[in-house]
């Protein structure tokens, strides 16, 4: 194969969209080469992170352009992850790629329930996925992954720190006040104390090498959320809601807060929109009113995610200690959380494109 022809796979990879970003390979210049031997053809793609849910779209798409150009060779496509530059906070949870906060403006909306599914959405795609349950005062995520009753492992290190080790279930590691509190014990602190724990939480456990954190922050714009902004690099924040306007109302607050902070909006998911009578399917009832999660996204010019409706599957997931996104029995819920899913992947790699295209200034003395 010749010169011409590489130049015109080149040209035809070029064209391919990355429709998360809007942009084509060319545009987004992430050809990093092309190699060409008897009938083979290697293509070196360095795509915006995270990938898992554009890689396999993108390889076929690549594959199918360049059998055009050279049919009959056998197209190998390899993927790569562009370095993300932190703007802030760099040195904090380094072996972590995104670190995604799971916000409310106030309690009893599924803020849990709606972080717990994200992080086993995510890594039923093969994500490596951390979560974080910073709820001091409702820690709910060991229930969620079925580990009430387990205990998290601690060692002293050498230089004589205690390193935690988060438990791990369907794929997910889960740390937790939870996993170091009698069930039923009361967490009794005030908001300096409550900082310095969750500063705790974040730094003293051993997490690895993680493609997502997952926060589940107490409801509210009090002392966790803000440590949480001032001291990790967050890539951004989902805000979840129900359509009731007493909801609504604290979500935009909640959404200035982490605006003043400079945190992105990932977008607004939803929760509880409503419910459909398993042996009624063709009633549906708008439990806490209709749209407001769109409305509030909309007004706050932030993408909306999604609805999550109402059902018990998800209930009795939560109580039962498996994500309902895993249960194969309740496979439409599940898909919708998987989707929604999807659109926060798609919201982060927006926002890492955009940290990418901005100027990084470094400070000697």
């Amino acid at each position: 194969m010749n010169q011409l022809v590489e130049t015109q796979i080149r040209e035809a990879v070029g064209q391919v969209a990355d429709n998360d970003l809007g942009f084509t390979l060319a545009e987004l210049n992430a050809i990093s080469n092309i190699q060409l031997s008897d009938n083979a053809i290697n293509v070196y793609l360095e795509l915006i992170p995270p990938v898992h849910w554009v890689a396999q779209t993108i390889d076929q798409r690549v594959k199918q352009a360049v059998a055009a150009i050279a049919p009959g060779s056998q197209i190998t496509v390899f993927v790569r992850e562009k370095e993300v530059p932190r703007l802030a906070n760099a040195g904090v949870l380094p072996n972590v790629s995104q670190l995604i906060a799971v916000a409310s403006g106030k309690g009893g909306v599924g803020k849990s329930t709606i972080a717990a599914n994200l992080a086993a959405a995510l890594a039923q795609k093969g994500a490596r996925v951390g979560l974080l349950d910073a709820d001091i005062y409702g820690p709910s995520q060991p229930t969620m992954f079925g580990m009430a009753d387990e205990q998290m492992r601690a060692e002293k290190t050498e230089d004589g720190r205690v390193l935690g080790f988060p438990n791990e279930q369907y794929g997910v590691k889960v740390a937790s006040i939870g996993f170091v509190m009698e069930r039923d014990q009361a967490a009794i602190m005030r908001g300096p104390m409550l900082a310095g724990y969750f500063t705790t939480l974040v730094e003293q456990i051993a997490w690895g090498e993680l493609d997502f954190l997952v926060f589940d922050l107490p409801p509210g714009t009090g002392d966790i959320q803000l440590t949480l902004t001032q001291k990790i690099p967050l890539t951004g924040a989902v805000m979840v809601t129900t359509p009731q306007e007493i909801s609504l109302a604290d979500v935009r607050r909640s959404i200035s807060m982490f605006r003043k902070v400079n945190v992105d909006i990932l977008g607004v998911i939803e929760n509880m929109s409503y419910f459909i009578p398993p042996d009624m399917p063709e009633k549906r009832y708008d439990i806490f009113g209709r749209g407001g999660g769109k409305m509030a996204a909309l007004q706050a010019n932030v993408p909306f995610l999604g609805e999550v409706p109402l059902t018990l599957g998800t209930r009795s997931g939560g109580d039962e200690g498996m994500p309902v996104v895993l249960n194969p029995d309740d496979f439409s819920q599940g898909q919708l959380l998987r989707e929604i899913t999807a659109s926060v992947v798609s919201q982060v790699r927006k926002v890492n494109l955009k940290k990418m295209e901005q100027p990084v200034v470094q400070i000697t003395l």
